[in-house]
């Protein structure tokens, strides 16, 4: 029978030694393998958290600001924003506008889209104070970069990731901003916009003044400036065509082009001709309604769908580049080969 000093020994050691494992473990999930590196293409999947919206207020005309608490957070820079997932299972990407030293809490606003895809709406009407939210993130894919100097424009709700980044500018940075919208109630955060600028905001409301002037805004524009845009889509395009490497972030599915091609449907028995100015999923669903979907974006992954034949150009930033050999988002990704055969 073992002594009871050499049975407590080795429980001891076998106690280290699991500890040891585990840590192992969680550094490298796969050990003995080395962990794998991060993806060259896709994004690292952010961590779902589930925060309490503790704030639900207006904060301009068809405007609002949703505040979401929780304690840790992960931190972020201007120009981030966040996934939330919505209690009907949409996914939509709001600008955090609040505070990048705040910990406890993340700040977005969101406008009415009386005639968008419904999420605006349940924000607007259907989200509560105390009702906890899944979110996701932040990310950022529209940071600002050091410059000499920046030129703004924003339109309207547009001015949510622009304005964390006018609050960061160190003192005596050289920039100006050009902030539109259709009335001046309909603009959110107007006063501090104002304020912050001291003589380097131009506002205009179209129902006062008409249309914005671009053309003057960039007549000096310096040549190493960096010009940040956000706002609806014809106001991109329209600094675009004035500044070819603006940095913009726009908030609603862009346009998503290229050639044509054809998509068979394999289980439906279907093919279709995916136009140069559509998307495989506007396909799709004019034959299959019911194919879910939510972000529009390559974001979130619902349109995700399973390649049995045919090469896909990947345009999304979920996937993996594992995932990308036999999935595709089919919202924004297009194909390569001329045909893709889909697991639908």
């Amino acid at each position: 029978m073992p002594k009871p000093l050499t049975v407590v020994a080795f429980a001891g050691a076998a106690l280290l030694v699991r500890r040891a494992l585990r840590r192992r473990v969680q550094g490298s999930p796969l050990w003995p393998m080395p962990a794998l590196d991060e993806p060259v293409s896709g994004r690292p999947r952010s961590r779902a958290l589930r925060l309490l919206l503790a704030s639900h207020e207006t904060v301009a005309e068809g405007v609002v600001q949703l505040r979401l608490e929780g304690r840790g957070l992960p931190g972020w820079e201007p120009g981030a924003h966040l996934d939330l997932v919505l209690p009907s299972g949409l996914v939509r990407q709001y600008s955090l506008c609040g505070d990048p030293a705040d910990t406890s809490s993340y700040t977005v606003a969101t406008r009415l889209v009386e005639d968008g895809r419904g999420g605006s709406r349940e924000v607007h009407e259907r989200l509560r104070e105390g009702m906890e939210i899944e979110v996701r993130g932040p990310r950022n894919r529209f940071p600002l970069v050091d410059a000499p100097s920046y030129v703004f424009v924003a339109g309207g709700i547009g001015i949510t990731p622009i304005l964390p980044m006018l609050r960061s500018l160190p003192d005596g940075a050289e920039w100006r901003l050009l902030y539109c919208g259709r009335t001046r109630a309909s603009m959110p955060y107007l006063e501090e916009v104002v304020r912050l600028g001291a003589g380097r905001v131009t506002v205009v409301a179209e129902d006062e003044d008409g249309r914005p002037g671009l053309d003057a805004l960039f007549a000096d524009l310096p040549e190493e400036a960096a010009v940040y845009c956000c706002g609806p889509e014809g106001l991109l395009a329209a600094v675009a065509q004035r500044v070819p490497d603006v940095r913009f972030e726009r908030f609603a599915a862009g346009v998503v082009s290229g050639g044509a091609f054809e998509v068979e449907l394999r289980r439906s028995g279907k093919v279709l001709t995916v136009g140069a100015d559509s998307s495989v999923l506007a396909a799709v669903r004019a034959e299959l309604p019911d194919t879910a979907y939510s972000c529009e974006q390559g974001f979130c992954g619902t349109c995700r769908q399973r390649v049995l034949e045919g090469e896909a150009e990947h345009r999304d930033e979920w996937l993996t580049d594992t995932e990308r050999g036999d999935s595709m988002l089919i919202c924004v990704s297009r194909s390569r080969s001329g045909r893709l055969v889909l697991d639908m």
